[in-house]
């Protein structure tokens, strides 16, 4: 027997993991080397910081609209009702083909982290692992789902938790042996060094630097929005979507800036690189009173931790694409076959569009040209920029018709504060992401790629819209 609504099966606990630990994954375990290799330390903190400005302020507009219209659709919902059905179209398709791609890579990466334990196993084993697991902790209920995350978030976030309080007692003691001056060495360059293109001063490539980890740091971030997807099946979101709105912003200050700040204390920029996780290699530095410098077993322990973050990221990803599937097929602007659940009301055919898609990203990670891939990846942070300005607009619109229709504010669920300037934050600062990237020449195909998807979505929409009676 199919059911015929979504279960609203997402405790607050879990709701409030699910945005704890929505971006803690690749972008801040491996991607923050690079970012410090590029823009130093201080101009990786300050686009840690400008970052977390913008997704802090597309998250309180979210969560007004969530907690209004708690759908699953949530973006996709959103811009249809409030901006128009063809932009509602693309910010679902723009959403879904960003997860899609992350869910591949992610499978990718898994199978090359374990191959530090079993270096003569294949990679598409552990690939397959990970494709078995995930789809078992989606395809049954959304408690699954949900408890799942719950688990897997909680490693990563104990382990970053972890990581800063090592940090703390290690730049402690570090002053305690050589003073306080001596903690920021690293983060001021005294001379200039033309062999590897670093200038004296506190920005070593100098402010295009800065920009140009803007993206990176908006890759980073993404995840975060998801809580309002789950916010679609969680039990009270009225309640749930404030608390997790909160949890949120200490996130961002404790466990982003606070990982980038210890891991440039003790990690100089020449040895930061995207190739191998700073978080490994600060711990190897980090001097422990009683324990002398570095901590035994590193490599291992945050190889897990990386891979269970690395999952995470993955089961988060096919739950939301599949979301993503359903609420264009429950809008009728998809075949209604996506829009089926099984009894336990999960979209199941949504989920396996989805996953098969996922199957062709990972084909293309195996053979495409290295070029190919670095631009799939950068369509993830573009596709998302999308969707953040889109929930900016769509919240400013939403304010718009609320107060125009007589209603009083007080009667809001959650109101968000600061309008219109958090739109103007979050619009403004998405897009300053764009032009940093552009910055880049070898982030511009991801851009023109970006531009050339959204054009198909619109026209997809167009030749589509009446073929299964959207209203």
């Amino acid at each position: 027997m199919e059911s015929e609504h979504l279960e609203r099966g997402i405790k607050v606990r879990q709701l409030l993991m699910i945005a704890l630990g929505g971006t803690i994954g690749t972008g801040l375990f491996v991607g923050t080397g690079g970012n410090i290799a590029n823009a130093g330390p201080l101009g990786t903190l300050i686009a840690y910081m400008v970052g977390g400005v913008i997704v802090y302020s597309i998250i309180l507009s979210l969560g007004e609209l969530a907690s209004v219209y708690p759908t699953t659709g949530s973006f996709g919902d959103y811009a249809s009702r409030f901006i128009g059905p063809a932009t509602g179209y693309m910010v679902f398709w723009m959403y879904w083909v960003g997860w899609v791609i992350t869910v591949a890579v992610e499978y990718i990466a898994v199978g090359l982290l374990m191959q530090r334990w079993f270096p003569h196993v294949p990679v598409y084993y552990f690939v397959m692992g990970c494709i078995v697991l995930i789809f078992l902790l989606n395809a049954f209920s959304v408690r699954v789902f949900a408890e799942g995350e719950f688990f897997l978030a909680s490693i990563k976030v104990l382990a970053v938790f972890i990581f800063i309080i090592l940090g703390v007692v290690g730049i402690v003691y570090q002053s305690y042996l050589h003073g306080f001056s001596h903690v920021w060495d690293h983060f001021y360059i005294t001379k200039a060094n033309p062999n590897l293109g670093l200038e004296a001063g506190f920005f070593p490539k100098g402010l295009s630097g800065v920009f140009g980890v803007i993206l990176a740091v908006i890759f980073a971030y993404t995840g975060t929005e998801i809580v309002g997807v789950a916010a679609g099946e969680a039990k009270n979101p009225s309640v749930a979507m404030p608390k997790a709105i909160k949890a949120t912003l200490w996130r961002i200050v404790f466990f982003f800036l606070g990982s980038v700040i210890v891991i440039s204390v003790f990690l100089p920029m020449t040895d930061s690189s995207i190739a191998k996780s700073p978080f490994v290699s600060t711990l190897e530095r980090i001097p422990l009173p009683f324990f002398g410098t570095g901590i035994p077993y590193t490599a291992d322990v945050m190889n897990f931790v990386i891979i269970t973050a690395i999952l995470s990221t993955a089961n988060s990803g096919v739950y939301a694409s599949s979301r993503m599937v359903y609420g264009l097929a429950q809008k009728k602007m998809f075949p209604p076959i996506f829009a089926k659940l099984n009894k336990q009301g999960t979209p199941v055919y949504a989920m396996y569009l989805s996953m098969g898609f996922t199957l062709l990203g990972m084909l293309t990670q195996a053979y495409a040209p290295e070029k190919i891939i670095e631009s799939l990846i950068n369509i993830i942070s573009f596709s998302v920029i999308i969707v953040w300005i889109s929930v900016s607009v769509a919240q400013y619109n939403f304010r718009k018709q609320f107060v125009a229709s007589g209603k009083s504010l007080d009667d809001l669920p959650y109101r968000a504060p600061f309008l219109p300037l958090i739109q103007f934050i979050g619009i403004s600062g998405s897009l300053v992401g764009v032009v940093g990237a552009y910055m880049d020449p070898d982030q511009r195909i991801g851009a023109y790629l970006t531009i050339g998807y959204t054009l198909l979505c619109y026209l997809g929409y167009y030749l589509t819209k009446d073929r299964w009676g959207q209203a």
